[in-house]
């Protein structure tokens, strides 16, 4: 136990709330007082943000960056704990303030109910001693990453996909002055736009998104507090269908040199133009004028087809490839 000199400083209600830190062997109130000093950016307050940011919450990270655009849908609510019914079309980043400021009051947040760009990222990171990435895209992906690694910030990666999930500390100094690889060591470039579903196109495990972002935080907490190993040089992945995780370690080579942030919606984006549209109201009209003679293939979601049935065949994009046998190639006027 630590003597009354090194509890200096805290409040009785600190010291009771961080009792459980104070007591870990090699922790104490010196690694309690290294989290209250760190200022943590998580990038995404959705299924991998909600158990992370609860989690740095309830740890007393001092400053805690929440960097979210969207608003909070119920679609949502199936994996993003962190928010309720009532939140449904506020602002992510303000109702996980206000969710999160009653677990913890002593935590102060920032938040920024906008997209990271090329154009503020540099800015924006530059106010973090590190960097937790829980977006669900590889613009975002590759920009924080980029961005990390010219500010020289360790990032907290972690990402999920159906029922497997995958983590890792990246851009990660260590203690004789070696920098650990960065996520382009692992995947140098961006997939082609539109040959990775995402987790709308392939859906994803409610509970799955919670265990990688609690594995995050335990990432976070190491590195802020400057315990155990960081999982850096390392790649852990996790499958909950069998419930099993492997740790594999990335090759040994320098960090993958990045010298400036590139335009990462021209490179990791939908390809502008490349699929031809119309809008409902012109493809009611040629099928009320007979102009055109055609299979209807509706590739929504079961629970899109019931709201609004526009007379297709039911095939999810996620389902299309295996059941192409149901499409006709052969149609004619």
């Amino acid at each position: 136990m630590e003597s009354l000199q090194e509890q200096k400083g805290w409040t009785q209600e600190e010291r009771v709330r961080y009792a459980r830190h104070a007591v870990l062997p090699g922790f104490g109130w010196a690694g309690q007082e290294k989290l209250r000093a760190s200022k943590v950016l998580v990038v995404g307050a959705g299924g991998l943000g909600a158990p992370l940011l609860q989690y740095l919450t309830a740890a007393g990270i001092g400053r805690i960056g929440i960097a979210d655009p969207d608003r909070v849908s119920l679609s949502n609510l199936q994996r993003q704990v962190l928010f309720s019914v009532e939140d449904i079309g506020v602002l992510k980043v303000d109702a996980a303030a206000r969710r999160l400021s009653k677990l913890n009051p002593n935590v102060q947040f920032d938040l920024y109910p906008y997209a990271i760009t090329r154009e503020n990222a540099l800015e924006l990171l530059a106010h973090y001693d590190l960097v937790a990435d829980g977006s669900d895209n590889f613009s975002t992906r590759y920009l924080v990453n980029d961005a990390c690694v010219l500010l020289g910030k360790p990032l907290v990666y972690a990402s999920v996909f159906r029922y497997e999930g995958q983590l890792s500390v990246f851009n990660y100094t260590h203690p004789n002055g070696r920098k650990g690889p960065n996520y382009r060591n692992l995947f140098p470039v961006p997939p082609e736009a539109g040959s990775v579903p995402s987790c709308v196109e392939g859906g994803v495990l409610g509970v799955l998104p919670g265990i990688l972002g609690c594995m995050q935080a335990n990432e976070v907490l190491k590195i802020a507090s400057g315990i155990g190993e960081p999982l850096s040089g390392k790649l852990c992945l996790f499958d909950a269908y069998s419930l099993s995780q492997r740790i594999i370690s990335l090759p040994d080579q320098d960090p993958y040199p990045v010298t400036e942030l590139e335009d990462y919606e021209a490179s990791c984006g939908p390809i502008p133009g490349e699929t031809p549209e119309i809008s409902c109201a012109q493809f009611a009209k040629w099928q009320a004028e007979e102009k055109i003679i055609l299979q209807l293939i509706d590739v929504r979601e079961p629970w899109e087809y019931e709201q609004e049935n526009i007379g297709g065949t039911l095939i999810p994009l996620v389902s299309l490839p295996e059941k192409a046998v149901a499409l006709s190639f052969d149609l004619q006027r």
